[in-house]
């Protein structure tokens, strides 16, 4: 059905594009892929390990650079753009805001005039980030908190709890990351009414698998999981445990990018997620114990916290949505828990011995968002999406990239 057709991937050398290019072949698309021109051979490693190197087309351009784009973009002729270039890595967005702006503002920017000038017709996937929405207030509680640290909130809850969250949720980013991201958002809407450019808005929540940057945290804790379990390290590192996030298998949000080009309507935005949300803490509990440990029961290194256990599996209810949590995750969601950087660990006592997690100050963002769970009905009843994979299965899927002991040692 699709064979001839042609998709360009910006971005296609780092996490999600390779993922996205394969499923593409697989399809019939005709790949060609937009890397920097500074790019060296070793920047090629994802498309190596996806098998993909020799069946896509690679074409020189940087998303910072107009010109470079229109020399590319003459070449290719694509009938659909998918844009994942971006500096994505959160916390380095906070360091560096302005390369931020530079790659993930100027460069969308950039492709989007390129498109115009060359006059194309072709449909513009936006791989924007559930980042945008930022603070999204959980209780009557969790108002008052940030109202008392943040002094407003901007715009004001139209209803409390915000969760989950779909398309018509407030924006109120909390990260330079996530203002260039809304700044992509809205740049790609604008385009779509000032020029009749055919752009589709993503909003996916986080998606993970093998191969993740190993600074991205659930690499972080499954790499270092597993370096422990052979040795390899005496402790877990860790920032803020409390931090929930509605986490997907890269390959469920790469069906959802493909459905977005073949079925979204342009002009529109699309929410993509698990309509899940787990925390840090048991990412690493579930991380444990599939890597073959039995969890007993985890307690703050002062003893004044403590859970019998924390990994126990509860289907509950949780803002209106029935899904898999742990023991623990109901605790800190039900606000009954709370782990502070003053706790400063926990003790994980095992059928292996007692695994200690520290928190690492430097590891705290500036700000911080608590939680992020997803409404992805738009794109369920639209467009067909689906999660078909639990977060038992990204978990295992990244623990198998990092048993190879080259790729627990080395940094991409």
């Amino acid at each position: 059905m699709n064979e001839g057709r042609r998709a360009l991937v910006t971005g296609i050398t780092g996490f999600v594009g390779p993922h996205l290019a394969k499923a593409l072949l697989e399809r019939g698309y005709e790949v060609y892929g937009l890397v920097r021109r500074r790019a060296e051979g070793g920047s090629y490693r994802r498309l190596h390990e996806a098998g993909i190197y020799g069946q896509i087309k690679l074409i020189e351009g940087d998303v910072t650079d107009l010109t470079s784009l229109l020399f590319a973009l003459d070449r290719v002729e694509p009938d659909v753009i998918f844009h994942l270039a971006a500096q994505s890595f959160v916390p380095r967005s906070f360091t560096n805001p302005i390369e931020t702006f530079q790659v993930n503002s100027m460069g969308t920017q950039n492709l989007l005039e390129a498109v115009r000038l060359k006059d194309l017709d072709s449909r513009i996937v936006f791989a924007g980030s559930s980042e945008e929405y930022g603070l999204q207030i959980a209780s009557v509680k969790h108002y008052e908190q940030v109202l008392e640290k943040f002094r407003v909130i901007h715009p004001e809850p139209a209803r409390i709890p915000e969760l989950p969250v779909d398309e018509n949720n407030p924006l109120r980013p909390l990260s330079p990351y996530a203002v260039s991201k809304v700044h992509g958002d809205y740049l790609m809407r604008n385009y779509y009414i000032s020029y009749g450019l055919k752009t589709v808005v993503s909003r996916a929540f986080n998606h993970e698998g093998a191969g993740r940057g190993p600074h991205f945290v659930t690499s972080s804790i499954v790499r270092q999981c597993v370096k422990l379990k052979f040795g390899e390290a005496d402790k877990i590192l860790i920032g803020n445990v409390n931090a929930f996030r509605d986490w997907s298998h890269v390959e469920d949000i790469v069906e959802g990018y493909i459905a977005l080009a073949e079925k979204g309507v342009p002009g529109e935005v699309y929410v993509l997620g698990s309509a899940r949300t787990n925390s840090v803490l048991t990412y690493i509990l579930l991380t444990l114990e599939q890597l073959g440990y039995k969890v007993y029961e985890i307690e703050t290194v002062d003893g004044g916290k403590r859970v019998k256990d924390p990994a126990e599996r509860d289907h509950g209810n949780a803002f209106g949505l029935s899904f898999e949590k742990t023991k623990v995750d109901k605790l800190v969601l039900d606000g009954e828990l709370e782990f502070e950087l003053r706790d400063k660990g926990i003790r994980v006592k095992t059928d292996k011995g007692t695994i200690i997690i520290e928190f690492d100050s430097e590891r705290f963002r500036p700000a911080d968002v608590p939680i992020l769970l997803s409404n992805p009905k738009k794109a369920t009843e639209k467009l067909g999406f689906r999660v078909t994979r639990k977060l038992t299965d990204i978990i295992r899927d990244q623990i198998n990239y990092y048993l190879n002991p080259e790729n627990r040692a080395s940094v991409l």
